[in-house]
């Protein structure tokens, strides 16, 4: 995935509020990529420009050979329900659905036939195949967290996309999704980008991006959680430039040269 010189403004005149100034990243192909920032950076806005959900201002999209900021909303819809994973801090199953009903919704949302044995297979991988007959009250907090999980990796996507994926989870929970992320990067090849505001959590990526007023302003690679609590916090301290340059420099170096999704 890559995005190119994207900008989203919300409004006109003296009163628009620019949430993307000038994004230019490239997602290779098989990696965890954390974004973080503080509040108001533009993580959201990321996520959604992005995912298909929101559309840039200016700028461009790109998933493989696809140009998602000239689709369709109907194109974008069919996009993401094949190419596509989403896990949110809010699990979103369905109450009345079994666990193995709630994986095999994309599926049945894509018009595709639900595939029972696959459903299984995901299941299995996050360490729940024995519950598909369930219904989501029965799980707990991290059991409901792992069918979000199984079913966004459901239909094999190009790129899952999380948004504070552990926020509503204990420690002990929150490090087993965050290792299950970091197991469908590495044994499944998916490509995994992760909003979070926990440094523990974005310790798991193989590179952690900082925004700032909109615009990428820093990254660290495999940087384990002080290291990237520090960088945080010069982001947030009264010393920090709120205003930083969408063309920060190393935006255009150290990117990964595996082939991107």
């Amino acid at each position: 995935m890559e995005l190119r010189a994207v900008q989203r403004q919300y409004g006109k005149g003296s009163r628009a509020v620019h949430a993307l100034r000038g994004i230019d990243l490239a997602l290779p192909r098989g990696s965890f990529t954390a974004v973080m920032g503080p509040s108001g950076s533009g993580k959201s806005t990321f996520l959604q420009c992005a995912a298909g959900l929101d559309r840039p201002t200016s700028g461009s999209v790109r998933l493989g050979g696809t140009e998602l900021t000239g689709l369709s909303e109907n194109k974008l819809t069919v996009l993401r329900r094949t190419r596509l994973g989403f896990v949110f801090q809010a699990f979103n199953l369905l109450p009345s659905l079994t666990v193995e009903q709630n994986v095999l919704l994309p599926m049945r949302l894509a018009g595709r036939r639900p595939d029972r044995r696959r459903a299984a297979e995901v299941l299995a991988q996050v360490g729940l195949g024995d519950k598909g007959g369930r219904r989501p009250s029965e799980l707990s907090g991290g059991q409901q967290q792992r069918v979000a999980l199984a079913r966004a990796l459901v239909t094999m996507p190009e790129v899952v996309f999380a948004d504070e994926p552990t926020g509503a989870l204990d420690t002990t929970t929150a490090a087993e999704v965050l290792a299950l992320l970091r197991s469908a990067v590495d044994s499944l090849g998916a490509t995994v980008v992760m909003v979070t505001h926990d440094p523990v959590a974005a310790a798991y990526a193989d590179r952690v991006l900082f925004l700032a007023d909109g615009a990428i302003v820093d990254s660290l690679s495999q940087g384990d959680p002080a290291a990237i609590a520090a960088r945080m916090s010069t982001l947030t301290s009264p010393n920090s430039a709120p205003n930083a340059s969408p063309a920060a420099p190393w935006q255009h170096h150290g990117i990964p040269t595996r082939t991107a999704v």
